[in-house]
């Protein structure tokens, strides 16, 4: 995992919190670079390293208008073109690789009793994260800022389950998704603990690209509920696979964010660098 590249992220999250709650304003580099405490030179350097744009292309990505473009469009030609033709290469989406397989209605009542969990802590390129895993495949993914709280929510979704520190090959494949060459990715399998109605909504997430966004309406038709913004939102609250299952591309009909379990700043980051990767892809 590249450590360094977590550290870019952490150096420069303040930079982003800022361009997303001031972003109406378009702040300069020399802005920006001063509320980080950087020269603009060491800023604009730092902040291309880890997004592959510049602060002022990635100020585009995270603008309301950009996201309702993003829905009006509906990125029908080249995302949805390459979501169905499965294409290979560095543009080739994860999300294709990954599988769900749902706990027994056992597994899911008493809590994971008699499942063993491995568990360990990783850098990815937006901070520190929290894998678990069961004999089947990922149960948990969530990014980390304290590892105490992360593991106790872990806990929390799992009460019985015997824990060991450990990491395995299913937690290796999920975390090499956070690599910028996707061209060489494994299958990725999660073993998921949710109601009937949760694995709908989490399935249906991932068939939105890297790059695109829908809304909590838009979704809720997608699973033929059209009437259950509400409770898609509350099921997309409850994703228990940060990343993998990417809740970070459902926002509000408006253009704006919504919420995020791991915090907006994070949310923010994680639509712009991959506005960015599509648009590389795209020269």
């Amino acid at each position: 995992m590249d450590i360094q590249n977590s550290i870019n992220y952490q150096r420069i999250a303040d930079a982003i919190n800022y361009l997303r709650t001031n972003f109406r304003a378009q702040p300069n580099l020399d802005e920006l670079a001063e509320k980080v405490h950087l020269s603009p030179f060491h800023f604009q350097r730092l902040f291309t390293e880890w997004a592959g744009v510049s602060p002022k292309k990635f100020l585009q990505y995270l603008s309301v208008e950009y996201a309702k473009n993003i829905l009006k469009e509906k990125q029908a030609t080249l995302f949805d073109a390459t979501y169905e033709t499965g294409l290979s290469g560095t543009g080739r989406l994860h999300d294709l690789f990954v599988t769900i397989e749902g706990m027994t209605p056992a597994e899911y009542k008493n809590g994971g009793k008699a499942i063993a969990i491995n568990y360990n802590f990783a850098e990815s390129t937006f901070g520190t994260i929290l894998a678990a895993s069961t004999l089947k495949g990922v149960c948990y993914l969530a990014f980390a800022d304290k590892k105490e709280t992360a593991f106790a929510e872990l806990t929390e979704r799992f009460p019985n389950a015997v824990y060991h520190q450990q990491t395995d090959a299913f937690q290796q494949d999920a975390l090499s998704i956070f690599q910028k060459d996707w061209s060489e990715l494994p299958a990725i399998k999660l073993h998921l603990k949710g109601t009937p109605f949760q694995l709908k909504v989490w399935e249906s997430l991932l068939k939105i690209p890297m790059g695109g966004l829908q809304t909590y309406g838009s979704l809720a038709q997608n699973i033929q509920l059209p009437k259950a913004s509400r409770a898609v939102g509350t099921a997309i609250g409850d994703n228990p696979v940060a990343f993998l299952i990417p809740c970070h591309r459902v926002i509000r009909s408006t253009g704006e964010l919504g919420g995020y379990h791991w915090g907006l700043t994070r949310k923010s980051a994680i639509i712009g660098w991959e506005a960015a990767q599509i648009q590389k892809l795209a020269v």
